[in-house]
């Protein structure tokens, strides 16, 4: 059988089977045109795409990034900011003592050991050179004296931006591709990846695309002589597709992901036969407040106060769950409280506030002007405008503070703070909980490299990465807060310096 023979055979094949899922995939022929040609197409704009871009360009492959909607960013531009960053300079400022290997054990724990190791290990080796290629590199501002502890963490890690938002690395990210000279190109769809016998070639696109408008556009190939990296990010706004994966994600839930966390390249790659897993592993943020769409700001109360130096309770008054526990743990809780008729809440007091002001400076005054968190003279007031039984929130309070006391909590088995303090000075605050859609765990399978692997032979598919929430086996069952970020650069980067060595 000649080459060409094959290739005619090997696209029937492919078209045929397309035909009979109901969709189209585009397979590049000998006689495929093209519009354009460069070096890489990296597909996305948020930290891994950006990351990815950098460094291919650095290594002096031609680069443009593809993004789909009006403004760059995605879901890491509105993203809380804050960053994995074990052996940082705040973790010593605090006397914390942390390690490569807790951090690896932690994101394992977290994952039910449905991870991959090696990715997980290389993640946790790279999170202090991340932190200060951010610095050093991107120019990032993190606060300089604040580290904080997102739940199933052994102990506090994080560094926050001092914008208390992703914008703070994203548009540090995209100065740098400015920089650099890389076109960064919105409004451009991907509608095919085009896959020839030797990988992937190049991608056929909508460019001036109005989403969701799937017509929109006017169509254009564009060739990647190295290849394609893959960092579109997740579905979570996607209540169809999300559904499929698990049902209970309904319409009923808000997502904390902007509008175009929508699922068409999630089914172009499985089209095109890309390997997935764990698709239907699905985080919700535990700490949502149903008062604001969306992300919004309402969660850095509820975590950064509340889960760390304060409670959270139901409408009994009674903790029901560890507050720095997994996200999974937490957002399960939640619902079976609320399937049961019991409202959720996290409560703070003043002196327990102090690390949110000092981490977010401005922001809580924020919530209590649009009414996301309310304050309260006593915690009897607070009991009674909340709805919560105020007898066994007094006692509840009072026997939480012997944990406080005693840094060690029998019941939850929560981490207390070193200076987290008694609660017992008002004024007191107050926020509702509820679980949103937040993030997708499962997605392509890559190799060490990053090179996507064909779900037929195994194999790399030749010139295509990936790297983000577009990707599976990082994260396992849960991914851990604080540590998004942290996959999507140390996976982006490298992903960029794999794709520009190419020959």
């Amino acid at each position: 059988m000649t080459d060409l023979s094959r290739r005619h055979l090997i696209q029937g094949a492919v078209a045929a089977g397309a035909a009979l899922a109901g969709s189209t995939v585009a397979v590049a022929s000998p006689k495929q045109k093209w519009d354009e040609v460069v070096d890489v197409i990296v597909i996305g704009s948020g930290f891994a795409g950006l990351a990815a871009a950098i460094e291919a360009k650095k290594a002096g492959a031609n680069v443009v990034v593809l993004e789909k909607m009006a403004t760059f960013g995605g879901n890491s531009i509105i993203n809380g900011g804050i960053l994995t960053a074990t052996g940082c300079p705040q973790q010593k400022l605090h006397k914390i003592e942390d390690s490569v290997e807790l951090l690896e054990k932690d994101i394992l724990t977290a994952g039910n050991y449905m991870n991959y190791s090696s990715k997980v290990r290389y993640l946790a080796e790279h999170a202090l050179s991340n932190y200060e290629w951010t610095v050093k590199e991107l120019g990032v501002q993190y606060l300089p004296d604040a580290i904080g502890q997102e739940g199933g963490h052994s102990v506090p890690r994080y560094v926050t931006t001092t914008n208390g938002s992703g914008s703070g690395i994203v548009t540090k990210e995209l100065d740098k591709c400015k920089e650099l000279g890389i076109p960064l190109r919105n409004r451009v769809f991907v509608e095919h990846i085009i896959r020839g016998d030797n990988g992937v070639e190049g991608v056929q696109v909508r460019e001036g695309y109005r989403f969701p408008k799937a017509d929109s556009g006017k169509v254009k190939t564009i060739r990647a002589t190295k290849g394609v990296v893959l960092c579109y990010g997740g579905f979570s706004a996607d209540v169809k597709f999300r559904m499929f994966q698990d049902p209970k994600l309904n319409e009923t839930l808000d997502t904390t992901n902007q509008p175009g966390a929508t699922s068409e390249m999630w089914r172009e790659t499985s089209a095109i036969g890309a390997l997935q897993v764990q698709n239907d592993w699905i985080q919700c943020g535990p700490w949502g407040c149903p008062r604001e769409k969306g992300m919004g700001i309402g969660w850095q109360f509820n975590q950064t106060a509340a889960a760390e130096y304060g409670l959270w309770v139901n409408a009994e008054g009674k903790r029901f769950v560890n507050e720095l526990a997994n996200r999974k743990v937490r957002a399960d809780a939640i619902m079976v409280e609320q399937a049961n008729g019991k409202k959720c809440f996290a409560i703070c007091n003043e002196p327990n506030v102090q690390p949110l002001k000092k981490q977010r400076p401005g922001f809580l005054e924020k919530m209590l002007e649009r009414k996301i968190v309310e304050k309260y003279d006593s915690l009897e007031a607070l009991a009674k405008a909340a709805g919560i039984k105020a007898d066994a929130l007094k006692a509840q309070v009072e026997e939480f503070n012997k944990v406080v006391k005693a840094k060690a909590d029998p019941v939850w088995s929560r981490y207390i703070n070193n200076d987290q303090v008694p609660l017992v000075e008002g004024p007191w605050y107050v926020c509702e909980l509820q679980p949103k859609v937040h993030h997708c765990m499962g997605g392509l399978v890559t190799d060490d490299n990053c090179e996507v692997l064909d779900v037929r032979s195994d194999k790399p598919i030749g010139h295509l990465f990936a790297a983000g929430e577009a990707t599976g086996g990082v994260h396992g069952a849960v991914r851990l807060g604080s540590v998004a970020i942290l996959d999507c650069l140390v996976f982006g980067r490298l992903a960029g310096q794999k794709v520009a060595a190419i020959k």
